[in-house]
């Protein structure tokens, strides 16, 4: 084997966050150049050994005694060994591209639901911490191409991008639908939290920005439809508007008793089965408590409930009527209906 006599960075450019050097052949003596913004990383068996500065640098044993600890290489001569040499680009990065390839789901707490949104931006990055890098990064098998540096990296930002977005609009009290009135706070805000995870891999984000936050046509559709339940259930139960799911849910079934109030489905067999969207409305529980809900009734009265004299569901029916349960075009169909029976 050819032992080598001079190590200096040969990549096809600048601007790559690591290059390995091709060969591991190297022997004492060996100069090994470091330019200006890099630094030199000897790997030997997966661990990260010593670090050369910028400067030109002829290898002995006294400048490499990490690696000499671990292969044990004679005094004197040109005593041959093998390592990896990895030079590391410690120059900022700046403008490198990061976006979801797919929607990522965002809990919106002022919705009441999880919103699909697709989001893109840039950011800005150097190498804080050589051997932190080399460690995380390359000595894990991750990536060793800047592409796929680049790719993993991107990742992990969309990966914590979708808590990072929900607690922004949490925090601030706000929906997602308006978060996009507020992306340069949104960035510093994000920023905080991308800087802190990187820096386990070694890194300083010099810069992040979220450029754009778009819903989906589709999504923006179904939400649209959920808000127009919503303010229909409003309506009724006189919930806000950011429990959307409970108030669609209780609208539904509301509309269904109310066209059906002694089958067993209508409200009281709702609210005794005690359904979790009820708990949630001081309407549901007070309609349990008045209705005696929940089995306290003898079988004689739970008899004469199920099949009621008209007059009681008539009284029943206006009662609804009065409390905005049903509508007025419900409440006379109901009592055309229970008239024809008399």
């Amino acid at each position: 084997m050819a032992l080598i006599d001079i190590v200096k960075y040969d990549a096809p450019d600048d601007t790559s966050f690591v290059w390995k050097y091709p060969s591991e052949d190297l022997k004492i003596g060996t100069q090994v150049v470091v330019n200006q913004g890099q630094e030199v990383i000897f790997v030997k068996g997966g661990q990260t050994l010593d670090l050369l500065k910028p400067g030109t640098h002829t290898l002995s044993t006294g400048n490499i005694p990490l690696l000499n600890k671990l292969i044990n290489l004679p005094f004197g001569g040109d005593s041959p060994f093998t390592a990896e040499l990895w030079y590391i680009n410690k120059t900022v990065k700046r403008d490198l591209k990061w976006g979801t390839p797919s929607p990522i789901q965002v809990m919106d707490n002022t919705l009441g639901f999880p919103v699909s949104a697709r989001s893109f931006g840039k950011w800005g990055t150097k190498i804080e911490n050589s051997r932190s890098f080399v460690t995380q990064i390359v000595g894990s098998q991750v990536a060793a191409d800047d592409s796929k540096i680049s790719n993993y990296f991107m990742g992990e930002i969309i990966q914590k991008l979708s808590n990072i977005i929900a607690t922004a609009i949490n925090v601030n009290k706000i929906s997602i639908l308006q978060i996009t009135a507020s992306l340069n706070e949104l960035s510093k805000f994000a920023s905080q939290f991308i800087t802190k995870e990187f820096e386990r891999f070694g890194l300083k984000v010099v810069n992040f920005n979220i450029e754009s936050i778009n819903i989906p046509e589709k999504e923006m559709e179904k939400i649209q439809k959920v808000f127009e339940k919503t303010l229909e259930a409003k309506e009724l139960s006189k919930v806000k508007v950011g429990g959307a799911f409970s108030a669609i849910k209780t609208f539904e079934v509301l509309n269904a008793a109310a066209d059906n109030p002694s089958d067993g489905s209508g409200v009281g067999a709702f609210l005794g089965a005690g359904v979790g969207i009820g708990a949630g409305l001081p309407l549901g529980s007070q309609m349990g408590q008045k209705l005696d809900i929940g089995g306290k009734q003898s079988k004689k009265n739970k008899s004469k409930k199920n099949n009621p004299e008209p007059s009681v569901r008539l009284k029943k029916l206006k009662k609804m009527l009065d409390q905005g349960l049903i509508t007025k075009g419900q409440f006379k169909k109901k009592r055309q209906e229970i008239l024809k029976k008399l």
